[in-house]
């Protein structure tokens, strides 16, 4: 019934942003929410927002509908911490940033102290200096490839990894803040193809994988539990980006080049490695992914496309692209499923005939 599936998805909506609220238990005062970072063996980076937010009364019940509508009210209200000290220690490297008048903090956190290079994630510890409080602390993640990692893969979210509607702006917000993590759709064998690009040939070689989004950092817990779930390589979701949400401002920021200034850090960044990218044919990852081809002819060696929507001008215009950068040593493969995109990768050389087993088998 419509007043029912109404109830439920409010429901749902009502906990996806009471969520964030969680960690402090009600207490209030200031909360640091750190993201994962990522880096060299010459730098670090890590982002992140401290808030302060008000307490709850101890009348409000710890669990339900209530304590949601209470915890949301007190999101609402929180406003990001601005001039906050945050320290930031990666092993025996540390850096000291104040966050800016939204409470964000950005560090790169020169390693001059090298860390285990047998390690890839390593954990940084923050705190956050204030004045009329205790200090806060919290930990982060922070990714750094292996020294014999071969290849970068760069992977839109929506619509690529997971069904989102892209093309439905009304069903992507739907599933994007009502929907739980669990009922998310992910692509038949996409999780056995990442897996497989993570691994590569050898099995052992791990990858980077870097996730984009054009999503707020509101869903990032959210994400973070749906690729958990559906066992697909966590990478630092790093791409998302803040849509600026507010009574003043109630749309998002627009987000021009978002993809492409992203990508672009990251092939400067990872400057030895040679990248693949993945994507979707319903927005404009065809049209970006061919820019940064032609300007970078020889970092990135192949483009992969889901295919959406079978369109004949949306086909027609991917298929003029493709003939754009033949003279390049990148290929770009549109195609409908997981499995094609893993039978043209271990061709290439990309992952094992294991790995394109498993991808077929999941594909079925």
């Amino acid at each position: 019934m419509p007043s029912r599936r109404l109830h439920f998805a409010l429901k749902g909506l009502l906990r996806i942003f009471a969520r964030p609220m969680k960690s402090d238990s009600g207490r209030g005062g200031p909360v640091v929410h750190p993201y994962r970072g990522y880096g060299t063996n010459r730098e670090a980076f890590l982002m992140g927002r401290v808030f302060r937010q008000v307490g709850l009364a101890r009348v409000i019940p710890r669990r339900g509908a209530l304590r949601d509508a209470a915890d949301v009210t007190r999101r609402l209200a929180r406003r990001g911490f601005a001039d906050a000290e945050v320290r930031i220690r990666l092993g025996d490297n540390s850096a000291t940033v104040t966050t800016d008048h939204d409470g964000y903090f950005d560090v790169r956190l020169p390693l001059d102290i090298p860390l285990d290079e047998h390690v890839s994630w390593h954990r940084a510890e923050l705190e956050v200096i204030t004045a009329d409080r205790d200090n806060v602390l919290s930990r982060a993640d922070v990714y750094i490839p292996p020294p014999h990692t071969d290849l970068m893969v760069i992977s839109d979210i929506d619509d690529t990894v997971m069904y989102t509607g892209v093309a439905d702006k009304l069903r992507m917000l739907y599933r994007l803040f009502v929907e739980k993590a669990h009922r998310r759709t992910a692509f038949p064998g996409v999780a056995e193809l990442y897996q497989a690009l993570h691994a590569g040939t050898a099995g052992d070689l791990r990858r980077p994988i870097l996730y984009v989004s054009r999503g707020p950092w509101s869903i990032y817990e959210v994400l973070e539990a749906f690729f958990q779930l559906n066992h697909i390589p966590v990478g630092p979701i790093l791409f998302l980006r803040e849509w600026g949400i507010s009574w003043r401002h109630p749309w998002p920021r627009r987000a021009e080049d978002h993809k492409y200034d992203l990508i672009t850090q990251m092939l400067t960044l990872f400057d030895t490695l040679p990248c693949v990218l993945i994507g979707d044919s319903g927005q404009h990852d065809p049209e970006i992914y061919t820019r940064i081809v032609k300007e970078n002819p020889d970092r990135v060696k192949t483009i992969y496309i889901r295919r959406v929507d079978r369109k004949p001008d949306r086909e027609a215009a991917i298929a003029r692209l493709r003939e754009e950068i033949e003279h390049t040593d990148c290929e770009l493969l549109l195609s409908d499923d997981s499995a094609a995109m893993a039978a043209h990768a271990r061709d290439r050389g990309y992952i094992s005939e294991t790995g394109l087993e498993a991808v077929r088998q999941a594909s079925r």
